[in-house]
């Protein structure tokens, strides 16, 4: 009866993203290539002073990029640091220094890690004038960079990329904005709640008292959800019955967080014009989830040990109402994507079943990723598949009539190495540093042994895949793990984002080389499969033997 629910829920997400591939990719397409303006964007522009037709080269891009990213992490560090004065503070005081770093960082970079309880910590200005607007702008900026490299395929003796103002304003208020406020409806209606109501003293059946928090949450679900943001406006997340009423709102969910996702492979194919590249890549992300949905929900489900067995599967740590389906749906799809949402804790899954999250950020999120970095992380798989392929039928390797040189190689390279070494990297130095380890075994880890190796493996995982999702059983709130999750989020973001605008704006360059019989067809279920293989090599020779250290070892005691 399991696989049949399974099966059930998965066809149902399945059925809705199929029906919508189409259209929103094909509305996402217009989006970045529509050469008029509306009103309220042109009224942006001479604001801000762009010119809309201008183009950029990378290098500007990228100089955007950065700054906007810049100006919003000081507004997001601000305004904690002030929230004592703001109206609709709740009485709450100012997080401190390392805490408010660690949050504005989390929300630039699209990670939305979140070191404390919300409802206790951030009053409603925070959350609505800086949490959700980075929920806006972030996505909007990872699906930018996505669309910019797309460009560099597209574009031929081209020194421009498009114009960074340009696909940010289009992204935030044709794209992520109206189905936002469509989503935040459906979701008013399905129970979630949208008031300023603060905190409600109410009396409890053992003649208690309890002080229940209400906010603006609808609006900051839809959107944290849409965007592939993660977060929660409460500490429980999106198992919390506020945030996530119902069996139907917990689908919906899911739907949310994969819709732009699972849809940019056909902007791609369109901007490109040749739908079926767009296919090719959603047919590896499609793989990819598909398989990992399937082995999380099969360990979750026959959970060793008496209380599993007799409660049917691992239920430790999981919401009745959604049941094992609905949290391994949701951990597939949140960990598959940068959303980094939980409507489960994923630390009390079985050591293996905890694996597959963490595994999930591992591949580099591209099952199907973020908004934005899903594609382009993709895209940069695809490139380095394309070269090993090259490599064994002794030509130059060439991506959609781009060749791949030494130049390109060397960018993609980079590109997939910066995530391994900010995993590894900061994890080693947690458990080397004498005074950081100390902390840690006494403060953040109370899982001791080979499971809190796993809760801190996962946070840095977490953190350098900007998802935002946590083990939760690790208290993160300290001065070493805020700053150095903090850091490592923001290089996790922007380091790779340096080299796909660098990646585009040499593709861009190029001209188009014809197609010949020694071309290699990339669109046609033979590389589906190297690209698959290519994802998963990579992850599994760069990442086993910690995780060998971590969840393996658990799991064969």
């Amino acid at each position: 009866m399991t696989w049949w629910y399974a099966l059930l829920a998965f066809a149902s997400v399945a059925l809705v993203i199929g029906v919508l591939y189409r259209p929103v990719g094909d509305y996402m397409a217009w989006v970045y290539t529509s050469r008029k303006d509306w009103r309220v964007e042109r009224g942006i522009y001479k604001i801000i002073g762009v010119d809309p037709q201008a183009g950029q080269t990378w290098q500007a891009y990228l100089r955007g990029v950065l700054a906007f990213s810049a100006v919003g992490l000081l507004i997001v560090y601000v305004l904690q640091r002030t929230q004592q004065w703001l109206p609709y503070s709740l009485g709450l005081g100012a997080p401190s220094e390392h805490l408010s770093f660690n949050t504005a960082a989390s929300f630039v970079g699209n990670t939305n890690w979140q070191s404390y309880s919300p409802e206790l910590t951030v009053g409603y200005t925070v959350q609505f004038a800086g949490l959700a607007v980075q929920n806006f702008v972030s996505a909007a900026v990872g699906i930018a960079v996505a669309i910019a490299l797309v460009r560099g395929f597209a574009y031929r003796r081209s020194g421009t990329i498009g114009n960074f103002w340009v696909d940010l304003t289009r992204g935030t208020l044709r794209l992520l904005l109206p189905i936002a406020v469509i989503g935040a409806i459906v979701l008013l209606v399905g129970g979630v709640i949208q008031n300023f109501n603060g905190f409600t003293t109410v009396s409890t059946l053992t003649g208690g008292e309890q002080s229940i928090p209400g906010g603006p949450v609808a609006s900051q679900e839809a959107i944290k959800l849409l965007g592939t943001n993660g977060g929660g406006f409460f500490n429980a997340n999106s198992s919390h019955p506020f945030e996530n009423p119902t069996a139907w709102t917990n689908v919906f969910q899911v739907i949310l967080m994969l819709l732009i996702p699972f849809s940019l492979p056909r902007t791609f194919g369109r901007i490109v014009s040749d739908n079926r590249q767009g296919y090719a890549i959603l047919g590896v992300m499609a793989t990819l989830y598909t398989v990992s949905f399937v082995i999380l929900t099969a360990l979750e489900s026959v959970g060793k040990g008496t209380a599993p067995e007799l409660a049917g599967g691992a239920m430790e740590g999981k919401e009745q109402r959604f049941g094992i389906i609905g949290s391994t749906l949701f951990a597939t799809t949140s960990t598959g994507t940068s959303t980094g949402a939980v409507n489960s804790m994923h630390d009390s899954y079985t050591a293996l079943g905890g694996m597959m999250p963490m595994l999930n950020m591992m591949l580099g999120e591209v099952s199907p990723g973020g908004v934005g970095s899903g594609l382009y992380a993709m895209l940069i798989l695809a490139v380095i598949a394309v070269f090993i392929s090259g490599l064994l039928i002794g030509r130059t390797p060439e991506y959609l009539g781009k060749k791949i040189g030494p130049k390109e190689i060397k960018l993609a390279a980079l590109y997939i190495l910066v995530m391994p070494t900010l995993v590894l990297g900061g994890t080693a130095l947690s458990f080397a540093i004498p005074g950081v380890r100390e902390e840690l075994e006494s403060t953040s880890i109370w899982n001791p042994g080979i499971h809190g190796m796993s809760e801190v493996l996962y946070a840095f995982t977490s953190a350098a895949n900007n998802n935002g999702s946590a083990f939760a059983g690790l208290t993160a709130n300290t001065p070493w793990l805020n700053t150095a999750l903090g850091v490592v989020i923001l290089l996790g973001r922007f380091v790779p984002i340096v080299f796909v605008l660098a990646l585009a704006g040499s593709f861009a360059a190029q001209d188009k080389v014809p197609t010949t019989s020694g071309t290699l067809p990339t669109h046609r279920p033979m590389f589906v499969g190297l690209l698959t293989a290519v994802t998963v090599l990579v992850t599994a020779l760069t990442f086993f033997p910690v995780l060998a250290l971590g969840p393996l070892a658990e799991g064969l005691m």
